[in-house]
């Protein structure tokens, strides 16, 4: 499955620019043990050191935009998932009022939308955490 143009968007490594850009600097030491970890975890949330730095620095909940934008990702591809889903369980339908007959793979896609529901309410899970 591939990612939607939105996904993809929200998908950012950088922060937007601002006018009249970012003047302050600021530098800290870190051991290489670190400079490794941060890396790694920069790596994993696709943004750069720096980006990952700030927003866990200034997040309020300990989720920072970061987190968001992952979990924006993960329900833009459940909406995909649910408009495939759904679409097999009216073509298994209409079959099932034209022939009078229940296809054999009616079984499986319910199962699916099933597995779909678990996911959205994970997700809702996630989004209602305190």
């Amino acid at each position: 499955m591939s990612e939607s143009p939105r996904a993809r968007r929200l998908g950012k490594a950088r922060r937007e620019n601002v006018a009249g850009g970012r003047l302050r600097r600021i530098e800290i030491g870190v051991t290489d043990r670190e400079k490794a970890a941060l890396a790694v975890r920069a790596v994993q949330q696709n943004v750069t050191v720096p980006r990952l730095l700030v927003e866990s620095a200034l997040s309020d909940r300990g989720e920072t935009p970061i987190d968001r934008r992952n979990l924006a990702v993960e329900l833009l591809g459940i909406r995909t998932l649910l408009g495939a889903v759904s679409n097999n369980i009216n073509q298994i339908a209409r079959h099932a009022n034209a022939n009078s007959e229940f296809p054999d793979d009616a079984e499986a896609a319910v199962a699916a939308a099933r597995r779909l529901m678990l996911r959205i309410d994970e997700a809702v899970r996630v989004v209602m955490r305190p």
